[in-house]
């Protein structure tokens, strides 16, 4: 009598990677969203209808929308809050190297619409703003001010530079020229601000 046995059952499916495809879907499609609607129409139960999942998955991850586009942002950006800026020596070229993947990403369609959500939350979600702050925008800054302390440790700057100042130097023009659209952000203008910047900052 034949044995019908499968030599090679089936697996069952591994649970996490099903719950991984899931949360990608819903990235995915806040992602999507978030471009064709904007944040203010942007709704959990169409963020769920275009992932294909019901609304208590997402509600599982993320306790709001805002939630939701934060992680998108976070993927979109694709890099790691607080990340150690480049110290090869040469503060110029770290600076510039940093302030130019800057103006790449702010010229990215995704990243822009979904920076301009957030800035737009921002504005009127303190409790969302602090999230933000804590979990991004501080911790960006704070790598910027530990590699200008290095340098100035180093005698390349003046030792009575005002190290959040000096950050506030390179980063809040970048900031008022992507939001207000007063002209281009391009490489030519993140060299300009470095080499203008580190004017103003060396001994």
């Amino acid at each position: 009598m034949a044995d019908n046995t499968d030599e090679h059952p089936r697996r069952a499916p591994d649970p996490r990677r099903r719950s991984q495809r899931a949360r990608n879907a819903i990235l995915d499609a806040a992602a999507e969203l978030l471009g064709e609607v904007g944040y203010a129409k942007l709704t959990v139960e169409a963020i769920a209808s275009r992932a294909r999942v019901g609304k208590q998955t997402i509600y599982r991850w993320w306790p709001s929308k805002a939630a939701v586009v934060f992680d998108v942002f976070t993927r979109v950006t694709g890099a790691e809050a607080g990340v150690p800026l480049p110290d090869t020596g040469d503060l110029a070229a770290d600076l510039t190297t940093v302030l130019r993947a800057t103006a790449d990403e702010f010229g990215d369609p995704t990243m822009d619409r979904t920076i301009r959500a957030f800035t737009a939350e921002i504005q009127h979600d303190e409790e969302f703003a602090r999230a933000v702050h804590e979990r991004f925008t501080k911790p960006n800054l704070d790598a910027f001010r530990d590699r200008l302390r290095a340098a100035r440790d180093a005698g390349q700057i003046r030792s009575d530079v005002d190290l959040d100042l000096a950050v506030e130097m390179l980063n809040g023009p970048v900031q008022h020229r992507w939001l207000l659209r007063t002209g281009p952000l391009d490489h030519a203008y993140a060299d300009a601000l470095v080499e203008a910047v580190l004017r103003a900052l060396r001994p």
